[in-house]
């Protein structure tokens, strides 16, 4: 799993009307971003397209998360959930995200991850389970 740093353990906070945007081909190779995701991760576009999504992965995320977003999409469901990302320098920022497969013509052509600032409560219940995850632990009471 990609292990980007460094990471300071500062949460970036941004506007609750942000949308956060990007489209990637079949392989997770970004290939769209918007202003605002270009704003909130301190990339620039240059910096993401034709990269790899996982350039944002922050290594507080578990691998678990991940097996269940591409599981999803690939079988053309879509996932939503909590995500951690890691700023350009290093900073995090927590966001609710919606990823989903675009289809042409009945075939899916690329995915497409719509993300928004969550709510604190989610981020609270999140993170506990995550470290747990990451530890290798299969839920909360494991």
């Amino acid at each position: 799993m990609k292990n980007n740093q460094p990471v300071t353990n500062v949460n970036k906070d941004f506007q609750a009307d942000a949308n956060i945007l990007s489209t990637t081909d079949l392989k997770g190779a970004i290939t769209y971003v918007n202003p605002d995701f270009l704003k909130i991760s301190g990339f620039t576009k240059e910096e993401l397209i034709g990269k790899n999504h996982n350039v944002v992965r922050h290594p507080d995320m578990p691998p678990a998360a991940f097996e269940n977003l591409w599981g999803d999409i690939k079988a053309d469901k879509p996932w939503m959930g909590i995500v951690k990302n890691r700023c350009k320098n290093g900073d995090h920022y927590w966001v609710d995200a919606y990823v989903m497969p675009i289809q042409k013509n009945g075939t899916t052509i690329e995915y497409q991850s719509v993300r928004y600032k969550p709510d604190p409560d989610y981020v609270k219940r999140a993170e506990p389970l995550y470290n747990r995850l990451h530890e290798g632990k299969k839920s909360i009471s494991a």
